[in-house]
């Protein structure tokens, strides 16, 4: 199996589903029940090709076993990805769809995507992700009991995976620069989707200053404008002299070039696997950068989700408290990482897959 799909990893399962009458395409990954059922979003979008979504997939399940198990949370973890051939590009497609044409996503798939999700009887439960919008959560309770992450009590993810971020980002400067303050410190925020603009708000709250980036040129100079942040281009935002680097975009985007023209001494980020490769930690590593392992300091969003399901299983009403209570632990988690990774020599990425590891039993 490794030599045919190399980013498998003893998934536990991979689910193609077609369903004819709607049109729908989808690929779920379980990587680990080991600690539960297996937690992680749905995302929409194109893909180069079908073995594409099925790296992605593969790649961010088990992103979520190692999420779900330093967080603390009695979840193990799957990912799942709808492939919309025709939908605007945002997963790498190598071909330009005009507004004209797009989007491809309909009602029917979304019910038919929840119908699959049901079937598999609680071993997967999704949530939302890129691609993927509130409306089609609470269409999908319709017909899923295993879902989280709907209107309520503990409201969406977005702002609590920002809560977590920027209690993480406070740990790095501490740990890098000494400093116990966000004040007056320059952090660089890539994406302005849910995560980017609710960390760049709690940034600015905390007086750091924010320079912004999105493909969205607009949105991104709206959010500057109403925030009292500052904006650049996407293309200029890696090489930004600034302090601390957070993308809150899509993975993958930290690689060779990006390693090599960063200035900035500290990566904390609110997006899943933001290096390209192995190799771009160990570059990171050489160059002296602080680099926040991505599955540990934006866990915010997944502790409120899995505190939601929990709530909802056993019919009560979610705590936030319970939320605040595991995101305070995410700068302990992360020092603990770095503490072994200066010792061991290791990058804080291998320590905290080793960490992980051993909490869903694959040590």
């Amino acid at each position: 199996m490794d030599s045919l799909l190399p980013d498998f990893d003893a998934h536990e399962l991979i689910q193609f589903v077609h369903d004819r009458a709607s049109g729908l395409s989808a690929i779920i990954a379980i990587h680990s029940t080991h600690c539960g059922p297996a937690a992680g979003g749905v995302r929409a979008g194109t893909y180069v090709d079908t073995a594409a979504g099925v790296a992605d997939a593969l790649r961010l399940s088990r992103a979520m076993s190692f999420k779900n198990a330093m967080a603390g949370l009695p979840l193990g973890g799957g990912k799942a990805v709808m492939l919309l051939p025709d939908h605007p590009a945002i997963f790498g497609s190598a071909k330009a769809v005009s507004a004209k044409t797009a989007p491809v996503k309909t009602g029917a798939m979304v019910e038919a995507f929840a119908d699959a999700v049901e079937a598999l009887g609680g071993r997967y439960v999704t949530a939302q992700d890129a691609g993927m919008t509130l409306d089609d959560m609470v269409a999908m309770a319709g017909r899923t009991r295993f879902l989280s992450g709907l209107p309520g009590a503990i409201g969406q993810p977005g702002p609590w995976t920002a809560k977590g971020l920027v209690a993480g980002i406070a740990a790095a400067v501490e740990w890098k620069m000494g400093r116990t303050s966000l004040a007056g410190l320059h952090v660089a925020v890539q994406g302005v989707g849910a995560v980017g603009m609710a960390t760049a708000r709690l940034l600015v709250e905390r007086g750091a200053r924010v320079t912004l980036a999105g493909r969205d040129r607009a949105k991104a100079q709206a959010l500057a404008a109403s925030i009292g942040a500052d904006e650049v281009p996407a293309a200029d935002i890696m090489a930004l002299p600034c302090d601390v680097l957070c993308s809150c975009a899509l993975g993958r985007v930290i690689d060779a070039q990006a390693v090599t023209a960063m200035q900035a001494p500290i990566v904390a980020g609110g997006a899943n696997n933001q290096l390209a490769s192995p190799a771009e930690a160990q570059a990171l590593q050489a160059r002296g950068v602080l680099f926040a392992p991505d599955y540990v300091v934006n866990a915010g969003g997944m502790m409120a989700i899995g505190v939601e399901y929990d709530a909802r299983q056993r019919g009560i009403a979610p705590d936030p408290a319970q939320v605040e209570r595991l995101i305070a632990a995410i700068p302990d988690r992360l020092r603990a990482i770095w503490q072994e990774s200066v010792g061991s020599g290791e990058t804080p990425g291998l320590v905290a897959d080793r960490m992980a590891a051993r909490l869903i039993g694959r040590a």
